[in-house]
């Protein structure tokens, strides 16, 4: 009997703010690997989640929202985003009901003129009338001629199993890039930072949750318990003391909310300290985007 021949790809998600791409990659992967809030720029970083089955293997690839830059973390976002446009063997374009088809011309002139298997995403379905999708759908069939469209709800998980199954056809003959156990290529503390900085985004306002960034001090995993000490980096004197609150209120919320959920996502008890310090301007300090991993390397 002829072996089955095995499949493996990169599957790259892009598009802009807040149109449901962490929500869908979540969905694709089968786990909770991007944090998803209201906010647009809650991904800053490029995440891998990984699918496995014995046949084959898929990359899945979250993006930051693609947007014009206004300081030089947002440059580095954009950058994960282009990327994403060089290395993909499928690429998943996600738009949604909601925003104007023409928002970011600049990205989507460099989608069009990709020469790889394009599925455009429109998410959010349940927000629209059919006449109005219709309408959506001739729009976007004469923006993208070449892309296959498909109206979803990620939230509500309709119609994912399609786009899933129009991935696994396309995917290329090849070895997996990754071992069969990978979930994903982010090491533990990665994972982390982003809980913490899930729960920033919920809880604080305006600028603040955009200008923390968390760094895990210490994780130690002990057996029946992980010990976790991180801190809360802010841009601010200001910053710091909304961070922290009224006698230290909003800091212990903080930490309540992201030890349950960090507890849920090991699988483990928990003991989580946080701390909040002040590093001026980090955002726009190379030094220390390339520290946090914001830089690509050119």
């Amino acid at each position: 009997m002829e072996e089955k021949k095995h499949h493996s790809g990169f599957v790259n998600i892009v598009g802009n703010p807040n149109v449901g791409k962490s929500t869908l990659m979540n969905r694709l992967v089968g786990e909770k690997l991007s944090i998803i809030t209201a906010k647009a720029q809650t991904t800053r970083h490029r995440i891998i989640g990984i699918v496995n089955k014995p046949d084959y293997q898929v990359v899945y690839s979250d993006t930051p929202g693609v947007l014009r830059p206004n300081y030089k973390l947002q440059e580095q976002m954009l950058n994960f985003s282009l990327s994403a446009l060089d290395d993909a063997d499928v690429l998943l374009y996600v738009t949604d009901v909601v925003e104007k088809i023409d928002k970011n011309d600049d990205f989507l002139a460099r989608v069009q003129q990709l020469d790889m298997p394009v599925l455009l995403l429109i998410n959010k379905i349940d927000l629209t009338s059919q006449t109005e999708l219709e309408k959506m759908v001739e729009q976007w069939h004469l923006l993208l001629p070449k892309a296959e469209i498909y109206p979803i709800s990620a939230s509500n998980n309709f119609e994912v199993d399609r786009v899933e199954e129009r991935i696994l056809e396309l995917l290329p003959e090849s070895p997996p890039y990754f071992e069969k156990d990978a979930l994903t290529d982010k090491p533990a503390r990665f994972f982390v930072t982003e809980i913490i900085r899930e729960k920033a985004l919920l809880l604080y306002q305006k600028e603040v949750p955009y200008s923390i960034e968390v760094v895990v001090e210490e994780f130690k995993d002990e057996q029946d318990l992980l010990r976790i000490r991180a801190i809360i980096l802010v841009e601010r004197d200001s910053q710091k003391g909304i961070v922290i609150g009224h006698k230290g209120e909003s800091l212990k919320k903080l930490g309540t909310m992201a030890r349950k959920d960090i507890e849920h996502f090991f699988e483990k008890k928990v003991f989580l300290e946080l701390y909040v310090k002040v590093e001026k301007d980090w955002r726009n300090r190379d030094n220390m985007l390339k520290a946090f991993g914001y830089k690509l390397d050119s």
